[in-house]
């Protein structure tokens, strides 16, 4: 039953992480993929809040952690796409957009699981 769950976490992590994507790229038609950054920033903070609630602080069952923390979130977040996207941008020579990408979502992507951490730290 757990691998069911997990799958069905992951199923609706892709179905998030597509939406979440199309949606941004629809509204910012650019070469700098928003989308992946957004979506690796908002999963990696989604990580950090529940590490702290649900782990740290044992909240949920361990039957619900996998299915949120591996399916969904492993879904949801897009770590070989921002890799791609980062090698296509070097190889249209648009350098800048590449280092912005990485960088971005290096530092932004620590941030962000620190500020996940701390919010779910706070959670009762």
């Amino acid at each position: 039953m757990q691998l069911v769950l997990v799958g069905l976490g992951g199923f609706a992590g892709a179905v998030a992480r597509w939406a979440v994507d199309g949606w941004l790229s629809e509204r910012n038609p650019t070469a700098f993929p928003i989308g992946t950054l957004v979506v690796n920033l908002t999963g990696t903070f989604l990580l950090g809040v529940l590490f702290a609630w649900v782990i740290e602080r044992n909240v949920l069952p361990a039957e619900v952690r996998a299915p949120l923390m591996i399916g969904f979130l492993g879904a949801y977040t897009t770590f070989s796409t921002f890799m791609l996207e980062s090698w296509r941008l070097i190889e249209d020579g648009a350098w800048a957009l590449a280092v912005a990408n990485l960088a971005g979502s290096v530092v932004l992507g620590v941030v962000a699981v620190l500020g996940g951490l701390a919010v779910g730290r706070l959670l009762p």
